[in-house]
């Protein structure tokens, strides 16, 4: 299924510790490197990832405006992670208590929020792949500790 809407701007990357985050886990000391990412994702790898996932998504264009009406896509936050040297990344989610909180007039079903909070998912993972296969040459840039024992 193909979704027919407009590439929205790229999400201005928070400045904020990943390890905050619920789905990341980001070890050691690091240069989250977010201004440079965030200036791929302006050249072009938001817009090639966001293509690619609008042609193979399914949610339809009243799911996607929900996602819209939430700024969903605003709320993206993209990292460096140096120790594995990839692109980490937040995806913003609909949260569990959506019908107590009347989260969005048009949200009806655990099967709509369920479907947006996936996709959204896929999004982050292919704006990761984007940037990590086309735009980042920084691998290998991970310095070990001194402090690490010696086994010889």
């Amino acid at each position: 299924m193909t979704l027919d809407v407009e590439v929205p701007p790229p999400p201005e990357l928070d400045h904020i510790d990943p390890n905050e985050y619920d789905d990341a886990d980001v070890v050691g000391e690091t240069d989250y490197r977010r201004d440079e990412l965030e200036a791929f994702l302006k050249e072009g790898a938001w817009e090639e990832a966001f293509t690619e996932w609008a042609d193979e998504t399914d949610l339809d264009e009243q799911e996607f405006d929900i996602v819209t009406d939430l700024g969903m896509l605003r709320q993206f936050d993209f990292f460096w992670d140096s120790f594995a040297e990839r692109v980490g990344y937040h995806a913003p989610g609909i949260p569990e208590d959506w019908k107590e909180r009347d989260y969005h007039p048009d949200l009806d079903s655990w099967g709509t929020v369920s479907a947006i909070n996936a996709t959204m998912t896929e999004l982050g993972q292919l704006v990761c792949d984007v940037l990590l296969d086309e735009y980042i040459d920084w691998e290998g840039d991970y310095e070990a500790p001194d402090d690490l024992p010696d086994f010889e």
